[in-house]
């Protein structure tokens, strides 16, 4: 078995899972009975314990050991090089599981390598938009919360300048951007927008460079797509009185003074559905299954009580109108961007 180097302690599971959740770490997992228990390995390209993307694919997994009875093992850490990613890959698939999950979007070649290799094998990429005969893809849509963060900052901003940071170039962080951009741009298409993916999502000290340097040229909210590295950012904003807007998990509860909104997307649920789905042979390769604002404990736009309350009533109005198709969320953005200091 593989375990990752940086395993979230109780406290943490608890947290993540709530405690009745937990509670099933010392009990009988919840799962019907008679039912196989799946095996199951995953990769998470970064750290699990990064208060973020990786660490929230990692409660999925956890969870589907707790309430599905899973066999689970993972490997985390690995730098997202596609050499690196498929033969982490490949040790998964050759322990012997009946399914091996690539968390995040920065997996998709590598996965489709690696499951053409292993035929009898199923492969999932959560936030991925691969496919293949034993292969599929599970997208929390986080572009739909990220355009309801953009129409958020350009209703709040005082200076007419916003910020967005992100580190590599994955399709699930390129599609953030676009929803995000949109978002400003049909609220106040005069608000400028300053970009930057910065190549990394963990580094701190460089996050908290580019943040300074939006900061300096105007932009009094930021909203990060970033991993361990948005600490970086935070301290940038507590320092220069701007604001941020988080993603992936509830960041104005766990910092109101920073924090105005967060764009969530449990992307933990893909990791999940994707081992439920194996486990009750409803599992279908070959497709994208895509989870948007519609199911609102998935994504949604959360914020802090000081946002005014017409404000969070337009955001409502317009999650409605994402959700009905009214509004179409891009998936590209052609812009300039924002360079990155040295």
């Amino acid at each position: 078995m593989y375990t990752g180097s940086r395993t979230p302690s109780r406290r943490q599971i608890v947290a993540a899972l709530g405690y009745s959740s937990a509670a099933a770490l010392i009990g009988l997992p919840r799962f019907a009975i008679g039912a196989a228990a799946p095996t199951v390995g995953a990769l998470f390209a970064g750290r699990v314990d990064d208060r973020g993307f990786m660490e929230a694919g990692w409660r999925g997994l956890e969870r589907a050991r707790i309430e599905l009875g899973a066999k689970t093992n993972f490997i985390d850490n690995v730098q997202p090089r596609q050499e690196l990613l498929a033969a982490a890959l490949t040790r998964l698939a050759e322990s012997g599981v009946d399914l091996v999950i690539a968390h995040g979007g920065q997996n998709n070649e590598a996965a489709q390598e690696v499951a053409q290799r292993f035929p009898k094998i199923k492969f999932v990429v959560t936030q991925g938009s691969v496919v293949g005969s034993n292969l599929a893809s599970y997208d929390v849509l986080q572009e739909e919360s990220a355009y309801l963060a953009g129409v958020l900052a350009a209703k709040v901003t005082r200076t007419g300048t916003v910020g967005h940071m992100s580190g590599i170039r994955v399709r699930p962080g390129l599609k953030g951007r676009a929803g995000y951009a949109a978002g400003v741009r049909a609220t106040n298409p005069d608000v400028k927008l300053l970009t930057n993916f910065s190549g990394n999502q963990d580094d701190n000290a460089l996050s908290k460079r580019v943040a300074l340097a939006e900061i300096a040229a105007g932009a009094d909210v930021i909203f990060t797509m970033l991993n361990a590295g948005r600490d970086g950012v935070t301290e940038a904003c507590r320092e220069k009185g701007a604001r941020q807007i988080g993603n992936v998990i509830d960041w104005v509860k766990v910092d109101p003074a920073v924090f105005v909104a967060s764009a969530i997307a449990d992307v933990s649920i893909g990791v999940f559905n994707a081992v439920r789905d194996l486990r009750e042979d409803a599992f279908k390769p070959g497709i994208v299954r895509k989870v948007g604002v519609a199911d609102a404990a998935a994504v949604r736009l959360s914020m802090g009580d000081n946002v005014p309350a017409d404000v969070k009533a337009w955001i409502q109005s317009t999650a409605a109108a994402i959700a009905s198709g009214r509004v179409v969320v891009p998936e590209a953005f052609d812009g300039p961007e924002f360079p990155t200091p040295v």
